[in-house]
């Protein structure tokens, strides 16, 4: 069905005029009807069935219902709001206060009190179903089917039906598609203004993410508005709550878990501090909150809510007189009361007192009706639409209709209203309200499938948001990159650049890497000093250093993980002790070393934390271990990865979802230093083996991972003497063909022939170099020999080799990459474009991002 034009209320005055008494269906419209009376009116003209019968604003009778009941039983909070909320419904939909006790399946001993409770209470349901208008006047009813069955109680035999809609259709101007909700946002500050703030309306969801971007927008550009946030969105309402509820847990609460609160409070603390215990952390913060958590279970709510206003400086009057109606304010602080609290806050809504002026903002989902000049639809998507009660007393049908009546009056708000929506998020496309779907003829799945007007975002302008002053300083070039660095920009830039502008806090992981890294090059350079040591002592020293970031329970499991670590670390050094180290220049000395201190020893082997940085490739980074003039480690606390996944992970054409650059830029730098040689890189993840090692079983080469730089193309290697001797030490069918074939023949067939780009096994067995390399070997050998299955594990067995290693052309490529990354960064650094959240893969690997909550989504 088209959506039917409503009646403004110009229209509807003119049809009631002559009335004595008027009835509509909300009262936003009911107060229209009233600002067009041109006549003197004695009493009520335009008025709700609540408020007709009220005789007052209507109240929220359910948190009323609740608070008058709550304080007189015993029973839990939520059954007693869950017995309400059925008891006021089933009354609105039937008009009898014990209706629900015939659906057997919703009546329990709670819902039984409740109903005997709200008999001797004075709620609007039951003024509504004591009231009755005087037949003696004459009264319109405005929009008659939106109302209830409890509201149409109060109507008498006789009155006049006005439709709220006209016969013809509505004709709805466009939806204004843009690429994000900020976009959105901006679109609407450029319209709104201090001086028009009372002639506009803004219509949203209001628990979704267009509210707080709009509050937010219009308090940075000082719009006054108002039916934004409630008493529980009060920043020292929920800072109270969150301060009671972290009083209950425990030991593991960190700084960052606290740091809402303790923003409340004025205080700051320093960002390395976030990830740590608040029992190891010094400041003054830090012991407040100890403080008040130690003395929380000897306080009522009223004094710990005296407590932390005094400290905020702040007065809490208000939530105050909230603890003492809900009879808890005299009450101990325990977790249960806090968790009820909380219920409560996050259940009702308490009216707060605040000044009507400025732009209204409006609940798509409470609103029908809107009487401003201008009105701005906001979003329009699927949290528009109502959940149906789902409740047998409540006729559905006639329910969604009432949703769908509303909904089309709140399209016509204004005399001049405009959607602005955003089509898509996070790639997929917005869907839009469902009632659209009812109303209008055109298949659609989106906004821009309708008529609609296309918005690209526009250049940020200079005069508006922050100040901005010419430094007269050129932007330094960053001239080198660290594998890190390389990582994070490569999967996102956006996430790169946060990380260069905010300070990160320590973490538990890297804080014990550290501290094994520590103690592995302070093991290289002094063996007999740590052989000598306790190693019950050096754990201890290690839990102590990270103890800031684990409860106490932890401590058994930490310890035996950080002896078996050290463990297998010396087992490790011991049984491939590095080389001598004539080849290398003496040590920078770069950084510190926990053991190193712990022992008042030094650590300068240069075999131990290679720093390099080279500005003619663009590289940076620290070489753990300096095992041989040709092989380089390093040590992993994590899971071991396989060559394979390491040398995919240094892909650059596209990149890996995961990216990992270490190995290629490690052995990068190093083929610079000895140019022409194989090259080996072996991770050495000395935790793997933990519970083998518990078992007395463990096996270092199930730590280790190496992988091979050969300084040749693979094309030249597939031709070498290494590879046929590889596959001499491969499959049976493999060894007796190559066997029988003979190096020299081998290597003649191979030479002129180009290993196929793909890795594919299929397109490998399908390729002009599979035919040619079976027909030539197939020719120069024994009859008896299977050549073909011979050739085909061949291919499979070079594949795997490409798979597993670096070859010339790979770091030949990945110098070019980081050299393609580095302009581009810069050129980002200087300003000619933004820094994009999406990498050269597309979306990032939101797992590997650091900065999540500041990376919006479409905002690309």
């Amino acid at each position: 069905m088209p959506i039917r034009r409503a009646k403004r209320a110009e229209s509807l005055y003119a049809a009631v005029e002559g009335s004595d008494l008027v009835v509509t269906p909300d009262a936003p419209l009911a107060s229209a009807i009233n600002r067009r009376l041109d006549r003197p009116h004695f009493g009520t003209f335009a008025t709700t069935p609540r408020r007709l019968a009220a005789g007052r604003r209507e109240q929220a009778e359910d948190r009323r219902a609740f608070l008058e009941l709550v304080t007189s039983t015993d029973r839990d909070w939520k059954a007693v709001a869950y017995a309400v909320g059925n008891v006021l419904q089933c009354w609105e939909h039937t008009g009898r206060l014990d209706a629900i006790l015939e659906y057997d399946a919703y009546v329990d001993d709670a819902t039984r009190e409740v109903v005997a409770g709200m008999r001797t209470l004075r709620t609007t349901s039951k003024r509504l179903t004591e009231y009755e208008i005087d037949e003696g006047r004459s009264v319109a009813v405005v929009g008659h089917d939106q109302l209830t069955a409890l509201e149409r109680g109060v109507l008498p035999e006789s009155f006049d039906r006005v439709d709220l809609f006209t016969d013809e259709a509505f004709d709805a101007p466009p939806f204004h598609v843009f690429e994000s909700a900020t976009d959105v946002v901006a679109a609407l500050l450029e319209t709104v203004s201090p001086s028009n703030a009372e002639n506009v309306a803004v219509v949203l969801d209001g628990g979704g993410r267009y509210s707080s971007l709009v509050e937010s927008a219009f308090e940075a550009a000082d719009i006054p508005f108002y039916g934004g946030p409630g008493f529980a969105d009060d920043p020292h309402h929920r800072a109270f709550v969150r301060l009671l509820r972290l009083c209950f847990r425990g030991s593991e609460t960190t700084v960052g878990d606290a740091a809402p609160v303790l923003s409340q409070l004025g205080i700051d603390v320093p960002v390395a501090d976030r990830e740590r215990r608040i029992e190891a952390v010094d400041g003054a913060g830090a012991a407040w909150l100890r403080s008040f958590r130690d003395a929380a279970a000897d306080r009522t709510f009223a004094a710990a809510l005296d407590a932390y206003a005094t400290e905020a400086g702040v007065d809490l009057s208000r939530l105050d007189e909230e603890l003492r109606r809900l009879g808890l304010a005299d009450e101990p602080v325990t977790e249960a009361a806090v968790d009820r609290l909380a219920y409560y806050l996050q259940t009702y809504e308490v009216p707060v007192d605040a000044d009507n002026e400025g732009v209204l903002l409006a609940d798509a989902k409470s609103s029908a009706y809107v009487d401003r000049p201008v009105v701005f639809h906001l979003g329009m998507g699927e949290a528009w639409t109502h959940s149906a009660p789902q409740r047998p007393w409540v006729d559905t049908e006639a329910q969604f209709d009432r949703y769908v009546g509303d909904f089309q009056r709140l399209l016509q708000s204004g005399d001049r209203r405009y959607y602005l929506v955003q089509d898509a998020a996070g790639g997929e496309p917005i869907t839009p309200c469902l009632y659209l779907g009812d109303l209008l003829d055109d298949e659609f799945e989106r906004f821009s499938d309708l008529d609609s007007v296309e918005h690209r975002r526009r250049p940020r302008p200079t005069g508006e948001g922050f100040d901005r002053q010419p430094t007269g300083v050129e932007p330094e070039s960053v001239e080198t990159v660290s594998q890190s660095a390389l990582d994070s920009y490569v999967n996102s830039p956006r996430d790169y650049l946060f990380d260069r502008l905010l300070d990160a806090p320590d973490r538990e992981r890297f804080v014990e890497g550290n501290l094994f890294h520590d103690f592995a090059e302070f093991y290289v350079n002094h063996p007999d000093a740590v052989a000598a040591a306790d190693t019950g002592d050096l754990v201890d020293a290690m839990l102590a250093e990270a103890a800031a970031f684990f409860p106490a329970d932890d401590e058994p499991l930490r310890r035996r993980t950080y002896r078996v670590g050290l463990e297998l670390i010396t087992a490790y050094l011991d049984e491939a002790a590095p080389e001598s180290d004539d080849f290398l220049t003496p040590a920078s000395g770069r950084g510190t070393n926990f053991f190193a201190d712990y022992f008042d020893e030094p650590v300068d082997s240069p075999l131990t934390e290679r720093w390099f940085e080279d500005a003619s490739l663009g590289l940076k980074g620290k070489i753990d271990l300096v095992r041989s003039p040709t092989h380089l480690l390093d040590y992993k606390s994590g899971r071991r990865n396989r060559a394979s996944q390491v040398v995919g992970g240094a892909a650059t054409d596209p990149p890996a979802d995961a990216p990992n650059f270490q190995a290629a830029l490690y052995l990068a730098y190093y083929r610079s230093v000895r140019p022409d040689e194989r090259l080996e890189f072996t991770f050495f993840h000395f935790l793997e083996p933990m519970a083998d090692a518990i078992a007395g079983e463990a096996d270092l080469d199930d730590a280790l991972t190496t992988v091979t730089y050969h300084p040749v193309a693979f094309d030249e290697y597939v031709a070498s003497r290494e590879a046929y001797e590889r596959l001499l030490d491969g499959y049976a069918d493999c060894r007796e063909t190559f066997a029988d074939l003979g190096y020299e023949a081998y290597e003649e067939i191979l030479s002129p022939l180009r290993f196929p780009e793909t890795t594919d096994r299929g397109e490998l067995r399908d390729s002009a170099f599979a035919a040619r390399f079976t027909d030539a070997v197939d020719a120069a050998t024994a009859s008896g020999v299977d050549a073909e299955k011979g050739v085909d594990q061949a291919i499979r067995e070079l594949n795997g080799a490409r798979r597993r290693a670096f070859f010339r052309e790979d770091l030949d490529a990945f110098e070019s990459f980081v050299g393609e990354r580095l302009d581009e960064l810069n050129e980002r650094r200087a300003g000619e474009e933004r820094f994009p959240v999406d990498g050269l893969g597309g979306e990032p690997n939101y797992r590997r991002v650091d900065n999540r909550d500041l990376l919006l989504e479409g905002d690309r």
